[in-house]
């Protein structure tokens, strides 16, 4: 049979490809030859030859790894395209552009979609409904029920904002342009935009339905304007149920992650009545606010669209696809599209808000989809329901301009939205007038007294107590996971706008940190007290676990001792103590509370004493500007190194401030509260100093009235109420009316060392004045080393206390205190004379290096772990000072039986597992009077020495 088509002729058998081939190798081979080639011609030796081959060797390899990366992600894209073509084939032409939705910026809009989209099946005030049975009625109100209550948040102002605008490279700092967006559910509203302010205005209102209640929440954030991205001043949350409670709250919310910043909301609860008898009392209070962007709602409407029945067809022979419009005045829901039928089921809820039922109608537009025609229309007068039992109409309506037997079939409930407001809240926007104003003429005359709020001097004091933790997560690890590390762990505490840090322990899993922050906090609900824990790395700092307690817990308890398990890590819990301190108008109390704080010594930080309360007023005849202007002035207050600034009135040479401000006192006795006044431009136009030790010495601690300005004008003065609260803890371990240890101060270290005090005046409130130290007690110490301890019993919390301070040798010569002997109640005499002391002698190590030492403390006779303590290694160090607090659970009468035992020892090193032992003690402790609390040096036994 004759061959057909071209190519008839011979072609190349198997032996010619394979020759052709062989060839090819070759040639690729002799390549290699011809740089050795060239190098002959050049004259260059056999390095530059090595080096040359080497050179095209690596060009060569990495040309093929191009290659295989490239031929690589040519076959995943073609895969990858195939996968798409698939998706998008099997979804259909009307859905083909999704793979589209990769493109950047149509991402993060798709995820928005996607995310309101489930949203509006899952968020409240959306429910998932899944029938049981076949032809359930009422779906729509199982799915959407009636609200639980409405409530109207009035968006007043915010103060304190920080400063997010910056010129010049961050060289000139401006203002910010706040805003803020309000978040319930799928309920999302945004005020408009105050420009460069940090003390914005917005007296706007808006109103939430509520579904949930405890349980849902709002979220405000506030926001800087920018025409990029704007940036976040702060943000809170705030759950309805308090609202609930208080069916009133109007306060200064502290904003998170808004440093100082406040922001204030007044919230008002609704109720939902089911009759129209306070219809009209709600319409006269709705009259007398002033509200933005909206008038405020006197009822709420709910329509609940079940089906319709035989719509009209518009083209015979199809049957439509119906659509639900329902509108009240320029609000407009929309239903879902029921395809092809006359008789379709919705099953929708819709809500509206209404500012004067009886004057408003709702219209029903039911229409073909997409839009070909109207189907019927229906136009139902609110005032129907106004007069239906329990506002509730639930029938079949006849549809106009449709078929003959056109029914729609709805449920309408309205509510009216009554505010049950306590006695003696006034409606916002409505101020009381100032105090010294006369209600009839309006004239001022110049008060005597300053008139602060009735919240004023109410604030609390948290006291947190950071101890220790226990399990963290080892996030150091080295030869690429092989060797398993420690880690280096440090805290953040975050409450009521204010961040604290602790400071880093080393290589530890078990850290103790026992560091105290106190921070006044206002009784705010939705606030808690935050805890996250960190691995200090030299690069970025590794999560170890967060923790939070709510802050209205600690306010209500007033005391919360507790392990922590932290989240969002495998293993890890935190010790700490949380303490609501109450401020106590008592000069009495101010001793016992000095010598309590001295018992506590934690490592890091240093306990308050009291709270100081300022509410600046006003002032009065400022000197003007430049001979005739009057100044728009402000006010600086500080207190050591805090200061605060008061708002700037508009000019007046009697501006009104009307604020309060508060700070934490260390030292009442020796402190000083400075106030400043000064016009906008910084010009000083007079000040204050008013020292403490005058508020100990007035009644209830506080001082009201008018105050000269120093370097104003000659009559110029400033009115204010200064009042001063001792802190008293109630689990200080010293009862409250147990007397102070004699000699007692808030530096017990140096009053150890010989620091004496000497009163001046007589009475609890006499102030008090250190005097140079002698050697009353030390003259006396033996020679050997020495541990400094703190003993009593919480009898409270039933609970042996132990405080290990420091460890030294000791001054001077002859006999002292020895180990298992009774403190004495109280120092010796001080000799008339201070003698020169011999430097202190320290602890005696083994080796000539420095050793790491720490104190071992066991409760005997039992040894065991829950009777043995231990505080943190010092490090390369003979005169440790530890300053930690150890606890055992022991009843009182079994606590006398025991006995301590006290063990300095040096840390051992990396290779070995021997501790050095530096000194020991035993103590009996019914030799030991626990009830005192003092502080004493007892003699350790040096174990070297002992035969």
């Amino acid at each position: 049979m004759e061959r057909r088509g071209g190519g008839s002729g011979p072609g190349p058998g198997p032996g010619a490809g394979a020759g052709a081939a062989a060839l090819a190798a070759l040639g690729r081979r002799l390549l290699w030859a011809l740089p050795a080639y060239a190098a002959g011609l050049l004259g260059l030796g056999a390095g530059a030859v090595l080096l040359a081959l080497a050179l095209y060797a690596g060009w060569r390899r990495r040309r093929r790894a191009r290659q295989r990366g490239l031929s690589l992600a040519a076959r995943l894209q073609s895969d990858e395209e195939a996968a798409v073509r698939a998706a998008a084939a099997g979804l259909g032409a009307a859905r083909g552009g999704a793979a589209g939705l990769d493109i950047p910026g149509l991402s993060s809009v798709s995820d928005t979609m996607i995310m309101d989209t489930i949203a509006s099946y899952l968020v409240l005030p959306n429910r998932l409904l899944v029938p049981l049975v076949p032809d359930l009625h009422e779906a729509a109100q199982l799915r959407c029920p009636l609200p639980r209550g409405v409530v109207r948040v009035h968006l007043l102002g915010a103060r304190d904002l920080r400063s997010k605008d910056r010129f010049m490279g961050g060289l000139v700092e401006g203002k910010s342009d706040p805003y803020a967006v309000l978040r319930v559910g799928t309920q999302l509203v945004t005020s408009r935009v105050v420009p460069n302010d940090l003390n914005p205005t917005w007296d706007e209102v808006y109103e939430f339905i509520v579904h949930e209640v405890p349980g849902q929440e709002m979220e405000v954030e506030l926001f800087d304007k920018d025409p990029d991205q704007d940036d976040l001043l702060g943000r809170m949350k705030l759950d309805f149920g308090e609202v609930l409670k208080a069916r009133v709250l109007d306060e200064w919310f502290p904003l998170q992650e808004g440093g100082r910043g406040r922001l204030h909301l007044r919230l008002e609860w609704l109720t939902l009545l089911s009759d129209a008898s306070k219809l009209p009392e709600v319409l006269q209070r709705n009259r007398t606010i002033t509200a933005r962007p909206d008038p405020p709602s006197a009822a709420i409407l709910v329509v609940y669209l079940d089906r319709a029945q035989e719509l009209p067809m518009k083209k015979p022979g199809k049957e439509p696809n119906p659509v639900v419009q329902v509108s009240v005045q320029d609000v407009t829901r929309e239903s879902k599209v029921v395809y092809n039928t006359c008789s379709p089921v919705w099953e929708d809820a819709f809500r509206f808000f209404l500012h004067d039922p009886a004057n408003q109608d709702v219209d029903i537009q039911v229409k073909d989809d997409p839009r070909q025609g109207s189907l019927g229309s229906l136009a139902l007068p609110l005032s129907r329901l106004l007069q239906a039992p329990e506002l509730t109409l639930a029938q079949p309506f006849p549809l106009q301009h449709s078929g003959p037997c056109s029914r729609l079939y709805m449920k309408l409930v309205l509510r009216v939205l009554y505010l049950d407001a306590p006695e003696g809240s006034a409606p916002p926007g409505t101020s009381e007038l100032p105090v010294g104003t006369d209600a009839g003429t309006g004239s001022a005359r110049r008060p005597s007294k300053a008139s602060p709020d009735p919240q004023f001097g109410t604030e609390a004091v948290l006291r947190i107590h950071l101890l220790e933790a226990e399990d963290l997560v080892a996030k150091d690890n080295f030869f690429g996971g092989m060797v398993r590390g420690r880690s280096d762990p440090y805290a953040k505490v975050r409450v009521a706008g204010r961040a604290f840090r602790s400071r880093v322990v080393k290589e530890e899993l078990n850290p103790r940190w026992n560091e105290i922050y106190e921070v006044v906090v206002d009784n705010i609900p939705g606030q808690d007290v935050e805890f996250d824990l960190f691995d200090k790395d030299i690069d970025k700092d590794d999560f170890l676990g967060r923790c939070k307690v709510p802050l209205r817990r600690v306010l209500s308890s007033h005391f919360v001792d507790e392990w922590l398990p932290l989240e969002e890590v495998k293993s890890g819990r935190l010790h700490v103590r949380l303490e609501r301190l109450e401020p106590s108008p008592s000069a009495a109390l101010l001793e016992q509370v000095l010598h309590a704080n001295s018992l506590l010594q934690p490592s890091r930080g240093e306990e308050l004493a009291a709270l100081l309360s300022v509410f600046l007023d006003r002032a009065t005849d400022l000197p003007l500007r430049k001979g005739s202007k009057p100044p728009a002035a402000f006010a600086s207050l500080a207190v050591r190194d805090v200061s605060v600034k008061t708002k700037t009135c508009a000019p007046s040479a009697e501006p009104v401030w009307d604020e309060g401000f508060s700070f934490l006192i260390k030292r009442p006795h020796v402190e000083v509260l400075e106030l400043q006044v000064k016009d906008e431009g910084g010009q000083p136009l007079g000040s204050l100093s008013l020292p403490l030790p005058q508020l100990l010495a007035a009644e209830a601690l506080a001082l009201d009235g008018w105050f000269p300005l120093a370097g104003g004008g000659p009559s110029s003065q400033v009115l204010l109420r200064a009042q001063l609260g001792v802190l008293v803890s109630q689990h200080s371990g010293v009862g409250a009316g147990a007397a102070p240890v004699p000699g007692g101060d808030p530096e017990p270290l140096e009053a150890a060392a010989g620091g004496q005090e000497e009163e001046s005046g007589a009475g609890g409130g006499a102030l008090r004045q250190r005097l140079p130290p002698t050697e009353s007690r030390t003259e006396q110490e033996p020679g050997g080393a020495r541990l400094q301890l703190t003993l009593w019993y919480h009898a409270d919390e039933r609970k042996l206390v132990a405080i290990v301070q420091q460890a030294a040798g000791k001054r001077g010569r002859g006999g002292g205190l020895k180990a298992g002997t009774p403190p004495p109640s109280a120092p010796s005499p001080p000799p008339t004379h201070t003698p020169k002391c011999p430097p202190p002698r320290k602890l005696k190590p083994l080796s000539k290096e420095l050793p790491d030492p720490y104190v071992s403390l066991v409760l005997l006779p039992t040894r065991s772990r829950g009777t043995k303590r231990k505080t943190s290694v010092q490090r390369k160090t003979l005169n440790p000072n530890f300053n930690e607090r150890f606890e055992w659970d022991v009843p009182p009468e079994e606590a006398a039986r025991r006995k301590l035992e006290a063990q300095v020892k040096a840390h051992g090193s990396f290779m070995s597992r021997e501790k050095e032992v530096l000194g020991k003690l035993h103590l009996d402790l019914a030799q030991v009077d626990l009830s005192e609390g003092g502080t004493h040096w007892y003699e350790l036994r040096d174990e070297r020495s002992s035969p």
